[in-house]
């Protein structure tokens, strides 16, 4: 029997504290400014991903949860693809070159890449981020990529711009660059988790539908009609990146949740100046905003800062130090979700400094609560999606 060669990983989510919203070059996604984020635990949120290769695969084949896409029909597939191909030949050409013999010649074969998410796709929740970032690292793995994280992060990129933050673990950023080609538009890492490993966040999931408004259209909008836009980028965002860049260094919470909500308000903002307006937000995710500043008022300091991507989910950071008021107050108004059965001992938490018609709109229209924290960049695994004989496994 012809042989099946496959590698398989996992990749987090990462979601952004200085977003990323619009592009200078739409068909090579290079951003128009940069952006921070951290990366979340796989525990909680993951895409794991096998890539196979053989010579008996006719076609190339993308699979994601359980329903096959059309490459043909994804221009930034069929890129990856070719120029990771490319450098799989590059690899093979120097092996013969130094006379290794019965080098696997990957770069000719075709391929089946299967992918499965633990969370709901297209749905504000970074799935794209995650999704790219393991499809990258698992062609890496099995055409055996000498290239660095950085590297490949020029790579995910091209499928997905925030996937290129998540090839890190702990704190990244998004360096914009300036070259057209785009060859130094990529992430590095501000930090690892072991850093500060004590920031945790809890994820309101409002709504698992798919977005009225994709990010990619969305984006370009507003790059295009948007007069607030271009002060964020111009003046906004540059100290910005450098104090939240600071703040993370120095673990300095306060500074690094007051500044993600600016953020994140000031990126809404833009999306609401776009024309016609887009909304994220809904009054769900507007009550999930009071939750976390009455939460705020209550402690008499800043323990707890909200973000929204594009989307209306909630993305609640805290340290581990103030979980109980924190989570004690998500308890009260949550009480029946199962991601209590983690953190048997929090307790309920109500005040009367909680606007509880507010309180209750997180009660009504909140689906899911995810807790986590801080996690690593892409892990080899052993969970195979496709089996010795080229089947899938799902």
């Amino acid at each position: 029997m012809d042989a099946i060669y496959s590698a398989s990983v996992t990749a987090p989510v990462n979601i952004a504290t200085l977003k990323y919203w619009g592009k200078r070059d739409a068909g090579l996604n290079l951003p128009t400014n940069s952006s921070i984020s951290v990366t979340l635990s796989q525990n909680d949120l993951r895409t794991v991903t096998t890539a196979a290769a053989s010579m008996t695969f006719s076609e190339d084949q993308v699979w994601l949860n359980g329903r096959q896409e059309d490459i043909n029909a994804s221009k930034r597939m069929t890129t990856l693809l070719r120029e990771m191909r490319a450098l799989r030949k590059q690899v093979e050409d120097v092996k013969q070159a130094e006379g290794e013999k019965n080098v696997v010649p990957l770069s000719g074969y075709k391929l089946k890449i299967v992918s499965e998410n633990n969370f709901p796709t297209a749905a504000g929740l970074a799935s794209s981020a995650a999704g790219f970032a393991a499809f990258v690292q698992a062609l890496a793995d099995l055409y055996e990529l000498p290239h660095t994280a950085d590297e490949l992060s020029v790579l995910a990129r091209q499928g997905s711009g925030s996937a290129c933050r998540s090839l890190f673990g702990g704190y990244a950023i998004w360096n914009m660059g300036s070259k057209a080609d785009g060859s130094d538009s990529m992430a590095s890492q501000i930090a690892p988790e072991s850093h500060w490993p004590d920031m945790k966040a809890a994820i309101m999931v409002v709504s698992a539908d798919k977005k009225e408004t994709p990010s990619t259209s969305g984006m370009q909008l507003t790059v295009q009609t948007s007069d607030l836009f271009k002060y964020r980028v111009q003046h906004v965002v540059p100290q910005r990146e450098k104090d939240m860049t600071q703040a993370i260094l120095d673990r300095d919470f306060e500074t690094f949740a007051k500044l993600t909500m600016q953020d994140s308000n000031n990126f809404h903002a833009c999306c609401l100046d776009t024309n016609p307006p887009i909304f994220y937000l809904n009054d769900t995710s507007r009550a999930c905003i009071r939750l976390v500043e009455d939460l705020n008022k209550i402690a008499g300091k800043t323990i707890a800062g909200y973000t929204f991507d594009a989307g209306p989910n909630a993305v609640v950071y805290y340290l581990q130090e103030n979980e109980q008021l924190v989570l004690g107050a998500l308890k009260h108004a949550l009480p029946k979700d199962e991601a209590w059965e983690t953190k048997p001992d929090i307790q309920p938490f109500n005040s009367p400094d909680f606007d509880q018609k507010y309180l209750e709109k997180v009660t009504n229209g909140i689906s899911k609560l995810i807790l986590t924290g801080v996690g690593p960049g892409p892990q080899k695994s052993s969970i195979k999606l496709i089996d010795k004989n080229g089947d899938l496994l799902m």
